[in-house]
């Protein structure tokens, strides 16, 4: 027996207001539900990531009118928990322990008459520092953007990426999310747009580094036998991964020349039984264009260190031999953390791209990232059925 995911409700993205994070959840989770042709009753499990406050599951349980549930959690791996959350329901699913799972993101970090840079002001300032995690910060690194910022370096530093690799990154992102309604980001870019764009925290520019968005997606995982009598197509799990690497920020460690993603995606491939030759499409969280190239060079697509030339060659965006980020990823469409790309491999799945359906999905590699490089995920679907 297999799994699949048969519901994605998708609430509006970007700056949207009036809504908590716990209504935006529930208005995801019904969609989601309407979306597979479900009945909220049909639900037994209810996986939440972390952000909505208080007691998350049982109060969005409670808004959803959910009763005896039989599996109920919070799971954060930051950016990595979407593919978390869906492997966990998959295994439920497998193990008997739930028939129908919710998986659900929401958050509402934008306030109106408010910079998207202050949404998440988390500068360290007033936070009681120990040990190693202390003399970073007393070097001014404070914030997510400088410690990804140092990761970038690093690779540039040992490998000879540049700025303007990075760069092309963002311009290929842009070129997907130009086929979007949903996208926050659709008017073109060039490298040159790039290169003038301000720096964040160096050698990051403003165009880096991923959107701020409000809302919330949902999924629905269930069996596979049972998705074939639902309302969409369904869109089946082959395979799943995790990869926890621990690196710190000292002599010797390898932050910033590899991630996760090596142990998660051989993980995920393996049980999947492809390889990268047999990847269509590739969903990857990129919180910023350096994470996109990391992860591409762990996963296999290129060798280590060849990330940068790999993306300058025109490979990720249309038109390309690897389609990635075909919705305009975090860097331009709306960021969901690990739904983001996770959303966009449904859409993908189902053909339901439109402008930006790419022209093959037989097999999509969806990616999670989280923390300072310190989670990650790796689903791997399809829209046939394992060995069909």
């Amino acid at each position: 027996m297999g799994t699949s995911i048969v519901g994605l409700g998708m609430t509006e993205l970007g700056r949207v207001y009036g809504r908590s994070p716990r209504r935006l959840a529930a208005d995801a989770v019904r969609l989601a539900a309407a979306d597979a042709g479900l009945a909220l009753g049909d639900l037994d499990g209810l996986l939440v990531s972390h952000g909505l406050g208080g007691s998350p599951g049982i109060e969005l349980a409670d808004t959803l009118g959910l009763r005896d549930l039989r599996l109920l959690a919070l799971v954060n791996s930051f950016g990595a928990t979407a593919g978390a959350m869906v492997s966990y329901a998959a295994m439920a699913v497998l193990n008997g322990s739930a028939t129908t799972v919710a998986c659900v993101f929401a958050d509402a970090p934008l306030k109106p008459k408010q910079s998207a840079g202050s949404a998440y002001n988390r500068d360290g300032r007033g936070k009681e520092w120990y040990g190693f995690g202390g003399m970073t910060a007393a070097l001014g690194l404070r914030s997510v953007n400088s410690h990804y910022a140092l990761a970038a370096q690093r690779h540039m530093a040992r490998y000879g990426t540049t700025s303007e690799q990075l760069g092309a990154i963002a311009v290929a992102t842009r070129r997907w999310a130009a086929g979007n309604p949903l996208a926050q980001m659709r008017e073109p870019i060039t490298i040159e747009d790039h290169q003038r764009s301000r720096w964040v925290s160096e050698p990051l520019h403003l165009l880096d580094c991923c959107l701020v968005s409000n809302g919330a997606v949902a999924v629905i995982v269930t069996s596979a036998d049972r998705a074939r009598d639902l309302a969409r197509p369904p869109v089946h799990l082959w395979g799943w991964g995790q990869g926890h690497p621990g690196h710190r920020k000292e002599r010797g460690s390898d932050f910033g020349l590899t991630t996760g993603a090596a142990a998660s995606g051989a993980a995920a491939m393996k049980m999947a039984g492809v390889t990268v030759a047999d990847v269509d499409v590739c969903e990857l969280y990129d919180c910023y264009t350096y994470t996109v190239l990391v992860t591409l060079e762990d996963y296999g697509f290129c060798a280590k260190g060849e990330g940068g030339a790999f993306a300058a060659s025109g490979a990720l965006g249309p038109g390309g031999s690897l389609p990635t980020n075909t919705g305009g990823g975090q860097l331009s469409a709306y960021y969901m953390w690990g739904m983001t790309p996770l959303s966009e491999a449904v859409i993908q799945a189902r053909g339901d791209g439109g402008e930006r359906q790419a022209p093959s999905t037989d097999v999509i590699l969806v990616s999670g990232n989280g923390g300072i490089l310190d989670h990650h995920s790796t689903l791997v679907v399809s829209p046939h059925e394992k060995g069909a």
